[in-house]
């Protein structure tokens, strides 16, 4: 019988299931034992060709060439990996294999990356699927004892597929349309552009956003503050002279308790993390990027095997991982978690339907800790941090309800209402834990303490005083707010029957995709970050207004995700998705050529190219400013400022340079300006005197040495010290 074949998604995963399963005998992209031989992808190693390679006309971007709708799909290698594709190949058509498991990441991507290899490879042996949550030395045992037949997921990869060609199709001919129309670098997508479209029109909100003043009532009383409310159970007094009649007429008066009531409130624990939650509270509380907050989550689940499979969109358990619970509170219970730890499982874990669903589970459980025992030695403090938010919501899940007592005074004071508000805690159950929820708390004007009073009790009033304030416009987006408005952006759809499909469907992208979205916007110039806000930049603006309607909705993206899911159970036919997407893909293009749209490019200046008279654009390269031809046939580039490696000495950031020869010069975005021979000038004289100066410091710290140890080794230095001076 020969070998079994593993194919692993990364590296470091592959080398992780070689030392499980007793593979020793490394080689050049493969290790292998005598049962198993691991080898790895590096991601896709295989993808969709380019428009070139089904026709030479694709090779120039015209508009006459659109819509490129090829008759089937195909694939290609890709060049940069071409040579571990080749190694994947070889050992697939290798007489000694006689079996293939797919250990590629468990989700949709995952099972892309494997189907392509092995359809580009034709490898026709058995095949057989690893299906794990985590990267832990058991779960890895105890998949490879339940491995299933990969034609079990033969609809997550026509799923998957369909994702692909689909994004393709739309993607790349808009894309181009778009270019070749406005003669600019543009881009669209069906995930990409509603995502756009959401800050584009926050942005709008906010600039026509004009600001109300009005004003607050509000009564300090023996102990505690009330609040003026209005017979409409309102605060805010939009008239100030109706406000200051309202404080003159009450000035003076005593206060009254009309009512005093006591509800007692119970506030279950928050649910278990999904990917979009995480990165939205590590994004709120550390102002992690979405991205970033992936990166780190990768790191816990492969390397630390801390935390499970992070891409997950379910925030509850399935009922099989609650035997594991005890262990896994075993694995945390140090350091800062230990009595957190030691107290729930001394009183016995109580599974409840707040955290254990199996409808509520589809590939992956939420992201909770691994049996792994845990060493924070060898964490960063970025990872602490991301471990830390889930250690600690798990433990609160696992914990009870946060009670407390809220106490409502009515207060006449004259004839008008004021309202305090104060609470009791009972018991802090899961608050005990130290997670928080992500939504702000409403109930931050019931913090106060009140006394014990009862109904008809007087009070006197220390004070009263008008509050002015003006309404807020909008806020921008954050990136954990976007995530938000990715997942719920329901209230974007008029139709109330769609706005509950999106809501169902779980919103714009997925959660393994929504980082990489926002990193785009980023990367296309669309948006930019200042602190945590997300600003929209003209070229995003722009592209807004002249893409198709249809293509901004984030409707569209919603029903695309509705018809993979019902493809990935077998409720839905992937050939007549993609009929619908070809016939979609010819009329948006048809869309965008019979637009009369007009795009500008603030970046035009007036100088004209030298090859062909074109205006050029000024533009950010990865080495700093530069001219680029508007013309995006001619190649001319010229640079304008290069970052540097020299440092500003006012506030230490890397120095730009820019201009030619005399009139070259350094610059730096705090106002320092420098010719550049002249800096580079002084630079070498200090560096020089600093030298000296180090020198002479080091000769005076030998003779302080010296003096106070006279050992025959320091008489003979200062001797030679001596020698030196008298010589000079």
């Amino acid at each position: 019988m020969g070998k079994i074949l593993v194919l692993a998604e990364k590296p470091s995963v592959g080398k992780e299931l070689a030392r499980v399963l007793g593979c020793r005998s490394s080689a050049n992209g493969y290790i292998s034992g005598a049962k198993y031989v691991v080898t790895w992808s590096l991601g896709h190693l295989v993808t969709l060709a380019d428009p070139e390679y089904y026709d030479n006309k694709y090779k120039k971007w015209e508009l006459e060439t659109l819509p490129m709708i090829p008759k089937k799909m195909e694939t290609v290698v890709i060049k940069e990996t071409a040579k571990q594709y080749k190694v994947v190949q070889t050992l697939m058509k290798s007489p000694d294999i006689s079996e293939l498991v797919i250990a590629t990441d468990a989700g949709r991507e995952g099972e892309l990356v494997a189907r392509w290899i092995i359809e580009r490879a034709r490898f026709r042996k058995p095949i057989k699927r690893l299906w794990i949550s985590s990267q832990t030395d058991k779960a890895i045992r105890e998949g490879f004892a339940a491995l299933k037949n990969a034609s079990e997921y033969d609809n997550l990869y026509h799923s998957a597929l369909c994702r692909a060609e689909a994004d393709w199709l739309v993607g790349l001919n808009v894309t181009r349309a778009l270019t070749c129309k406005y003669n600019a670098q543009l881009s669209a997508g069906r995930v990409q552009t509603p995502t756009l479209a959401m800050i584009a029109e926050r942005e709008r909100e906010i600039k026509a956003f004009k600001p109300k003043p009005f004003w607050e009532l509000r009564a300090d009383l023996e102990s505690f503050a009330a609040v003026f409310r209005d017979k409409n159970n309102q605060s805010r007094i939009l008239d100030k002279a109706k406000a200051e009649e309202l404080l003159t007429r009450l000035n003076g008066l005593s206060a009254r308790i009309e009512s005093v009531t006591k509800e007692k409130k119970r506030v279950p624990p928050p649910l278990l993390y999904d990917l979009t939650e995480l990165q939205r509270d590590a994004n709120r509380k550390y102002a992690f990027s979405a991205k970033q907050t992936l990166n780190i989550m990768q790191r816990l689940y492969e390397f630390h095997k801390l935390l499970t499979y992070p891409r997950t969109d379910s925030r509850y358990l399935s009922a099989d991982i609650v035997p594991t619970l005890a262990e896994r509170l075993k694995s945390i219970a140090v350091g800062p978690y230990r009595t957190q730890a030691a107290e729930i499982l001394r009183d016995a874990i109580k599974p409840t339907k707040r955290f254990v669903d199996d409808t509520k589970v589809s590939d992956h459980h939420a992201i909770i800790p691994t049996e792994q025992y845990v060493d924070f030695s060898v964490l960063s403090s970025e990872e602490r941090k991301v471990y830390d938010l889930v250690v600690r919501r798990f433990l609160a899940a696992l914990k009870s309800d946060f009670i407390y007592e809220q106490t409502t005074l009515k207060i006449l004071i004259g004839k008008e209402t004021f309202f305090a508000k104060g609470k009791i805690v009972s018991s802090l159950g899961w608050k005990s834990t130290g997670s928080d929820e992500s939504e702000d708390d409403a109930e931050d004007e019931a913090d106060q303490t009140l006394p014990q009073v009862k109904q008809g009790d007087s009070l006197s009033v220390k004070r009263l005083e008008l509050r002015e304030s003006k309404t807020k416009p909008p806020s921008r987006y954050t990136e954990a707010t976007l995530l938000s408005a990715m997942e719920h952006p329901g209230k974007f759809i008029e139709d109330s029957t769609m706005r509950s499909v999106v809501d169902k469907t779980g919103g714009i992208g997925t959660p393994a995709t929504r980082a990489d979205i926002i990193e785009k916007l980023f990367s296309a110039s669309y948006v930019e970050r200042r602190g945590k806000e997300i600003f929209p930049l003209s070229k995003g603006m722009q592209v807004v207004d002249i893409v198709p309607a249809d293509l901004k909705s984030p409707l569209l993206t919603a029903q695309w995700e509705k018809a993979l899911d019902e493809i990935s159970r077998g409720k839905s036919d992937r050939t007549a998705f993609m009929k619908k997407m070809e016939k979609y893909a010819s009329a948006l293009v048809s869309e965008v050529i019979a637009s009369d749209a007009v795009y500008r490019h603030d970046n035009l200046t007036k100088n004209r190219c030298p090859e062909c008279g074109n205006f050029l654009l000024e533009v950010n390269g990865k080495k700093g400013k530069m001219l680029r031809c508007v013309n995006r046939e001619c190649t001319y580039r010229q640079s304008l400022a290069a970052v540097t490696n020299a440092r500003c000495p006012n506030c230490h950031k890397k120095l730009s340079v820019s201009g030619e020869g005399e009139k070259k010069l350094y610059s730096c975005s705090c106002g320092f300006r420098e010719r550049f021979e002249a800096f580079n000038k002084r630079l070498s004289e200090s560096r020089g005197a600093s030298n000296k100066r180090d020198v002479a410091e080091y000769m005076q710290k030998q003779r302080s040495e010296a003096e106070k140890a006279p050992s025959a080794f320091a008489q003979a230095l200062m001797e030679a010290q001596k020698r030196v001076e008298e010589e000079r």
